[in-house]
């Protein structure tokens, strides 16, 4: 026990199984939950849900958790096959011998990025395939044609490799070339290519998967602009997303940083909601501007990417470090790329219980956005769109309540249509009858 790669195996293989029964059992505990409310509406949404609706709700939600529990199992796999089983050991000794004799320490490096980048979403292909053809499919809710989705697949490793792999240079050049304190200069290049990317998103990126067109109802848009101006909010513009071709649910969002702002609307969520139910939508994302909750959770991101890339900087350093997770470091090459990875894969078991924290504060920023769309909005309209939206989405009215307390960033419907109806004091929000 004395040896500490021994005690990391240890220390790991417990972190992994244990973060492994808690999804399972937490998953578990939703099917149970969800089924057994399946064949009755809950009081409060006896008069505008359907028994219909609620069913598929619950079947919905049942379908995705069971395949979250096959999904859960296999990534539980894929991490100890990776680690303690030696796969990471095994494709690097491949690539070392191989690719850097012949191209040097970087192309190997970046070499093992990539394969294990391939690696990993060959594996993951067969439950996202799954996932949008058959159980999306099965509710009604895909519309992503297979073209699209080759489309779509080749545009996104083309910019993954065009955007990742200088990104990934630049890392482990940094991790070679600038001492100890690598993971502070490397936090600040993290740090910038992030705000770069908030800037580029609305304009570069999202228009080659997307297409973006201006809003055109005249009379909405003069209610948004009224809306934003009273919020005090600039945006670039207001913008309809062709979402439906890929999905029947809708959002609405910003995107952007300064002045690249941008509003969009999904096409779906248009057509499916009032004009007032439109503007407390918007009116509840300018709550999160509002209170500073996007800039607030970047704040925690980077102070937590920080410590992190602290905590690899010192790790990098130990032998035990990648013999108890199941890899001899290299000898006659850099193991910044090998630290990478085994960071990566390691630290998500450890910080898994951790999430529940994230999800506390993030209900709670849902809650302050509902009371200030009630404020510059009606509160009452807001409460109808949530109930559409959770019934176009197939949301259950009945989650298990400690599977809501680990994973749910927004507060379920029964609570938040709860808080909406004190905020608008009334007995009740003003929902509209079943069509």
């Amino acid at each position: 026990m004395d040896d500490p790669s021994f005690v990391l195996s240890l220390v790991f293989a417990a972190a992994v199984t244990l973060s492994f029964a808690t999804k399972v059992w937490l998953a578990t505990r939703q099917i149970r939950h969800v089924a057994a409310h399946r064949d009755r509406v809950p009081p409060a949404f006896a008069a505008t849900v359907t028994p219909e609706a609620h069913r598929k709700a619950a079947d919905y939600t049942v379908a995705r958790a069971r395949l979250s529990i096959v999904t859960t199992a296999v990534a539980t796999a894929v991490v100890l096959g990776w680690t303690l089983l030696g796969g990471l050991d095994a494709l690097n000794a491949a690539l070392v011998e191989t690719v850097q004799p012949r191209w040097g320490s970087m192309a190997y490096q970046l070499a093992l990025l990539a394969a294990f980048a391939l690696v990993g979403g060959l594996i993951d292909l067969p439950f996202e395939l799954y996932r949008t053809f058959v159980l999306e499919q099965r509710f009604g809710f895909n519309r992503m044609t297979w073209r699209l989705y080759l489309a779509d697949t080749v545009k996104g490793l083309v910019l993954g490799a065009a955007i990742g792999l200088p990104l990934a240079a630049l890392v482990l050049w940094i991790m070679g070339a600038t001492g100890g304190l690598w993971w502070l200069w490397a936090w600040i290049v993290w740090v910038g290519f992030q705000l770069l990317v908030l800037v580029l998103y609305p304009t570069v990126i999202a228009p080659l998967f997307n297409t973006f067109e201006p809003l055109r109802d005249e009379a909405l848009k003069a209610r948004v602009q009224a809306l934003m101006a009273r919020c005090g909010f600039a945006a670039k513009g207001l913008f309809v997303m062709d979402g439906s071709r890929r999905s029947a649910h809708g959002n609405a969002y910003f995107t952007g940083l300064g002045a690249a702002k941008r509003v969009v609307f999904f096409d779906t969520l248009l057509a499916k909601l009032a004009p007032s139910e439109v503007e407390a939508v918007l009116a509840h994302e300018l709550g999160h501007f509002k209170h500073r909750h996007v800039l607030k959770r970047m704040a925690v991101i980077f102070a937590v990417s920080l410590g992190a890339l602290a905590l690899l900087g010192w790790l990098a350093t130990r032998p035990w470090f990648y013999t108890g997770l199941g890899v001899e470091p290299n000898l006659g090459a850099p193991n910044d790329a090998l630290a990478l990875l085994l960071f990566m894969l390691a630290l998500p078991p450890f910080v898994f219980l951790l999430g529940p924290l994230a999800a506390l504060l993030s209900r709670r920023h849902e809650f302050e956005a509902d009371a200030y769309a009630c404020a510059q909005a009606d509160g009452r309209a807001l409460a109808s769109a949530l109930l559409k939206l959770h019934a176009d989405n197939a949301a259950t009215l009945t989650p298990d309540p400690v599977y809501v307390r680990f994973y749910y960033s927004h507060p379920p419907a029964s609570e938040r249509l709860a808080a909406l109806a004190a905020h608008t004091r009334s007995s009740g929000p003003q929902l509209p009858e079943p069509a």
